[in-house]
């Protein structure tokens, strides 16, 4: 799935929606891009959320996908599938991360109701504009 999207208000989710209603009411605030993660059934697939997607977003080609795999080589995992991203969205591990590498950035926003091990729930803000990823930042927000 590509599509081309102006960055103002949208909101990326990259997977464990676990139900539709999550969807359904995030659309309420903005737009919606999400991506199905491991807990994610049919219900999530038939909102019109794939395994994996890229999109352009006001002129920068962002991927998306829930689980990254292993730390060890995932930026140059991720170049691979998506070799033609400057930023790759993921989820999974809900370990709040962005880093850099290999002419990518790669963007966890960590999980806002599950913290597992970290010390806060987080989500991530990220400001794209005239095709360059300005600012990405993680917000604890418990």
């Amino acid at each position: 799935m590509t599509e081309h999207l102006r960055a103002a208000d949208l909101i990326l989710h990259a997977g464990d929606v676990c139900t539709r209603d999550v969807l359904d009411e995030l659309s309420g605030y903005a737009p919606v891009l999400a991506v199905r993660g491991n807990n994610d059934g049919p219900e999530i697939a038939a909102w019109g959320a794939p395994d994996q997607l890229i999109t352009d977003i006001d002129g920068l080609s962002v991927g998306m996908i829930h689980d990254s795999g292993a730390s060890k080589g995932r930026l140059s995992r991720m170049r691979r599938l998506f070799p033609t991203c400057e930023l790759v969205v993921f989820g999974h591990s809900h370990i709040p991360m962005d880093i850099t590498g290999e002419g990518l950035q790669l963007f966890n926003p960590g999980s806002p109701t599950d913290r597992r091990r970290q010390p806060h729930g987080t989500l991530g803000l990220l400001d794209i504009r005239r095709g360059r990823l300005v600012a990405a930042r993680i917000v604890a927000v418990t």
